[in-house]
């Protein structure tokens, strides 16, 4: 029985759940969970709810980025509300035709294009993007700083998903585009955001083009390691010119050694 509870049947595994975020070993009351734990699952499902509906703050991000010496565009897809958005993923994927028209009338050279476009936009999670992308840039920036890299204006998208930043990169000429984006949340998860990279953005790509980072939070994948994996496919994909799934991620930790694998206790000679 729990000390604290003594209705309270403890799981004997529970000393593994110093390990992870996922609900294990909860214990029981009778034959149903305990009410501590009943309550904690609750909350952690209003707070996904939540961070599905959030509406991001694309002025503070603005104000935020700029301030950070970042030159921001603030485009919408053609999902003119969150309910629609939510309804018709299609809409998402697109800009709408003011967003087209600004991006077309952004001045570039002539006879250099961008090496890469970012798009930063809310997803399923705008929490996501709020909590992680401002600190994540950041770390990709030292990586880029000491190379050639030419950055094309920062695109923040509304009621957006993973596929537009193809529209984005293509109508800014960027040889590649990385989007930054909110992704599902899940019950121990609300603010975890993805990165996707692809190579010769245009319209109608699928996901097979593309190479995903995911779970990047401080409770998840840390910024510098994303910040590395990111660095090393982007130096790929321009040596190679490609991306998606004929690029491999080959980084195994920050100093590029495979971790040794952890001790199963399951399979342990007792």
């Amino acid at each position: 029985m729990s000390d604290s509870n003594p209705t309270v049947v403890d799981n004997p595994w529970q000393a593994l759940r110093q390990f992870t975020a996922a609900r294990i070993a909860l214990g029981r009351s009778g034959v149903s969970l305990p009410t501590s734990a009943q309550l904690e699952f609750q909350l952690a499902h209003a707070r996904a709810r939540d961070a599905v509906h959030l509406a991001l703050d694309t002025q503070a991000l603005r104000q935020a980025l700029n301030n950070n010496g970042d030159i921001c565009i603030t485009l919408s897809s053609a999902a003119e509300t969150r309910d629609i958005y939510l309804q018709r993923p299609d809409l998402g994927r697109r800009l709408d035709t003011v967003s087209r028209s600004a991006l077309t009338e952004q001045p570039r050279s002539a006879s250099r294009r961008y090496d890469l476009a970012i798009v930063i936009a809310d997803g399923l999670s705008a929490l996501a993007i709020e909590q992680n992308a401002l600190p994540f840039l950041d770390a990709l920036k030292q990586r880029l700083a000491p190379e050639n890299w030419t950055l094309a204006p920062l695109a923040i998208v509304r009621q957006g998903r993973v596929a537009i930043g193809d529209e984005v990169g293509e109508l800014l000429g960027a040889k590649a585009v990385v989007v930054l984006i909110g992704e599902r949340p899940g019950l121990s998860s609300p603010d975890s955001m993805g990165l996707y990279l692809t190579w010769a953005p245009r319209v109608g790509l699928t996901d097979e083009s593309r190479n995903c980072i995911s779970n990047v939070r401080p409770a998840g994948l840390s910024y510098a390691e994303a910040a590395y994996k990111l660095h090393y496919l982007l130096t790929q994909a321009r040596q190679r010119q490609l991306s998606g799934v004929q690029l491999k991620d080959e980084t195994a930790s920050e100093h590029g050694e495979l971790q040794q694998p952890e001790r199963n206790f399951l399979l342990e000679e007792r």
